[in-house]
């Protein structure tokens, strides 16, 4: 009765009778700032301040291929346990966040039926393969679905043990909108001293098992993670077992770069050049799409894919920035990283220039001079939304991944006043028909595209006439392939080159209604491996409102600077 009255009393005098306790920091109020940090910088940071610890401490440890690539873990004897724990304990006295590892739930099967069949294990969730999907991990349930007779499982009363501590020193941006934190951890892990062995208490990426006379030796970064800087100064060494130097089967070690297109649609000089050759297209002006101002409008895109690319996939070796003699003037230049090329660069004597047509430059950027065998064509309106390894793009064997997309092409022949898009879908399937014999159904999903050079040549020596039509459009045409966003994909997949992948994908038009409520959501959540945010053709939201929108969204979901732009 005494808390139903209080609470029916205003909260002022409910205030008096017992004040409200002191509202709590928030995590990230309390993490330290940093305007350049990334996963891998403080992932980095994390494990180095742990294995600084360690030796100062004189406690002998040695680093193991983590399961989660976005952490690190180091491994010490169970002997040397107490010391660990003094110098976790002292790392947490001067800031750190210390955090228990639970064991993942197992389940043993321990009586069938006869002429029942094992279950195959399920996925495990913090185990995942080359494509960012689960994969089948020994350290997740296998959880009897059908004919067994009995199972042991964990006592539900007993809390478990848990298997290692997470280590982590929270960083934030300037604003405070993006926590970098347990997700970067290093975990300290206690493995178990037998006479000939040490044996790791969970499962890791190699072998949990090492024989305890194998000396330990040093290694860089390369042996124990593919999401690291891309090849060049080799960094930090740290102490590892013989069992871990053989990278594993899925390991990729080969160069990869990245090529953008860009465009800026409101320089009056481009204005200029687009108007002169327009007269020259009057086939143009009859499809709403061939030309239209949308595709080429610039709301500063380019600054936040750079910025993905930066924080999420660090082992790009080069950025190929291909654009019609502009240059954004935020982009520092001068990193080695980064290369800006004219269309002139790669067209030569080929095509047509000016040209304002994306399909008839993808068929010239294989031709980009030091591109490297494998790459990456993407879109200044494509975005990476969370930390990959090479092998969401590519194979270890060096095929590439393709994301297919639920929308399907048209059947019949191009018509000159349907999307360009959907032409060129049609005008790859009959290349794909008379090549293979095989009849190509869905389109692709706005991602970034892995391709290889070596492919892009084959198709361009196999059908020279239809890529230097493409090329010679200079806007968008009926009669186009879509050598780059599409049809490589088929052609690789169909001379096994290609795999087909899988992704956790948004593409949001900025007309779309609830737009800004999916925004808070996707930067609440964060669930998209990559993104696409484009621009209609048609819409009731003004020009300017998107891009608030958009602005006000890219800077939250990457509030991190990244070295590609000028201070």
């Amino acid at each position: 009765m005494r808390r139903w009255l209080a609470r029916a009393l205003p909260e002022a005098a409910r205030n008096k009778i017992s004040p409200p306790a002191p509202a709590l920091p928030r995590p990230i109020d309390l993490a330290r700032v940093d305007p350049a940090a990334t996963p891998l910088s403080v992932r980095a940071a994390n494990l180095d301040r742990v294995a600084d610890a360690l030796d100062a401490a004189g406690v002998p440890w040695f680093r193991v291929p983590a399961n989660r690539f976005e952490r690190t873990v180091v491994a010490v004897a169970e002997s040397f346990r107490p010391q660990a724990e003094r110098v976790l304990a002292g790392l947490a006295g001067s800031g750190a966040e210390l955090r228990p590892v639970l064991p993942e739930r197992r389940w043993t099967v321990t009586a069938m039926l006869p002429g029942a069949a094992m279950p195959p294990p399920r996925p495990g969730k913090g185990a995942k393969g080359p494509t960012g999907r689960a994969v089948n991990a020994p350290d997740r349930p296998v959880k009897p679905k059908a004919k067994i007779e009995s199972v042991e499982g964990p006592d539900e009363e007993l809390a478990p043990e848990p298997v290692a501590t997470a280590v982590y020193w929270p960083v934030t941006d300037p604003a405070r909108t993006l926590l970098l934190g347990r997700q970067h951890a290093c975990e300290v892990e206690f493995w178990a001293e037998l006479p000939d062995r040490l044996v790791s208490p969970r499962y890791n990426r190699s072998t949990e098992v090492v024989p305890a006379g194998d000396p330990v030796v040093e290694a860089d970064e390369s042996v124990f993670s593919d999401f690291r800087e891309a090849a060049g100064e080799p960094g930090r060494r740290y102490p590892t077992r013989q069992a871990f130097l053989t990278p594993p089967i899925d390991h990729v070690d080969f160069p990869i770069d990245v090529v953008y297109t860009w465009v800026d649609g409101g320089d009056p000089a481009w204005l200029a050049r687009k108007n002169a050759v327009m007269a020259d297209n009057g086939w143009a002006g009859g499809n709403d799409q061939a030309a239209n101002l949308a595709r080429f409008i610039s709301r500063d895109e380019l600054r936040f894919s750079l910025r993905s690319l930066h924080m999420y996939a660090p082992w790009v070796r080069r950025i190929f920035l291909v654009t019609d003699d502009q240059v954004p003037a935020w982009l520092n230049t001068e990193h080695p990283k980064v290369t800006v090329l004219s269309h002139k660069e790669i067209f030569g004597t080929a095509g047509r220039l000016p040209t304002f047509n994306s399909m008839a430059i993808e068929t010239r950027l294989h031709h980009i001079e030091g591109l490297s065998e494998h790459f990456i064509y993407m879109n200044d309106d494509v975005f990476l939304g969370q930390p990959l390894q090479p092998g969401f793009f590519f194979t270890a064997s060096g095929q590439t991944r393709f994301f297919l997309s639920t929308y399907r092409v048209d059947g019949g022949e191009p018509l000159p006043d349907e999307p360009p898009v959907m032409a060129a879908g049609k005008n790859n399937r009959a290349i794909i028909e008379r090549e293979f014999g095989r009849r190509t159904a869905y389109k692709m999903k706005h991602t970034p595209h892995a391709a290889r050079r070596s492919v892009l040549a084959e198709i361009e020596e196999r059908y020279p006439e239809a890529l230097a039509a493409t090329a010679a459009h200079q806007f968008r045409h009926p009669d186009d392939v879509a050598v780059l966003s599409s049809l490589q994909q088929h052609w690789s997949y169909l001379t096994g080159r290609a795999v087909i992948g899988e992704i956790k994908f948004m593409y949001r038009d900025l007309a779309q209604p609830h737009t800004d409520e999916h925004f808070d959501m996707t930067l609440k959540k964060r669930p998209y491996q990559v993104f696409c945010l484009n621009d209609t053709v048609e819409s009731e939201v003004s020009p300017e409102e998107q891009a608030k929108l958009l602005a006000r969204f890219l800077s939250a979901y990457y509030p991190f600077r990244s070295p590609f732009e000028l201070p």
